[in-house]
């Protein structure tokens, strides 16, 4: 099946986004799928998504975060790594499920980090264990940003469909 419907929740497990993407790998315990950003404009400060800007997403089922390696439009060119803390995903046949836990990091091509809506992530009434996941799920964004590992190691133009 190549279709995949792709579906975001709130801490709470409730949806707040669907969209639709294409399968481009499965493992045991991870996915990657391509997406198209279907929505308007969106100037974010530290990068601009624009109206068909590629996604390659990799999400997980065993780790507190998903990856998405974003790349523009016209050019192909990457644009960076934005990173959703998240419950690890429930991954099905033609869905993949994941509990944002509003935590974000972003990491531009040339190594600049973000940390981001961490007020979010404070205000959340999450259990100490998760809490205590997503901060280690975080640590290990970095580690592997800083080490150019995992999702982070794709550093070149990928406008070509792989």
């Amino acid at each position: 099946m190549d279709s995949i419907t792709i579906h975001k929740h709130n801490h709470l497990g409730q949806e707040t986004l669907r969209y639709p993407a294409r399968l481009l790998a499965r493992a045991e315990t991870a996915i990657t799928v391509e997406a198209i950003f279907q929505r308007e404009r969106m100037a974010l400060g530290y990068m601009t998504l624009a109206p068909g800007d590629r996604f390659v997403e990799y999400f997980y089922s065993d780790r507190w975060y998903n990856v998405f390696a974003i790349y523009e439009v016209e050019s192909g060119v990457l644009k960076g790594w934005y990173c959703n803390i998240t419950r690890p995903a429930i991954i099905e046949e033609g869905d993949v499920r994941a509990d944002d836990l509003a935590l974000d990091y972003f990491v531009r091509p040339d190594g600049e980090t973000f940390i981001l809506d961490e007020d979010e992530f404070a205000a959340l009434p999450l259990a100490a264990e998760e809490r205590a996941q997503a901060r280690a799920a975080l640590a290990e964004l970095r580690a592997l940003a800083a080490q150019r590992a995992g999702p982070f190691a794709l550093t070149y133009n990928l406008s070509v469909n792989p």
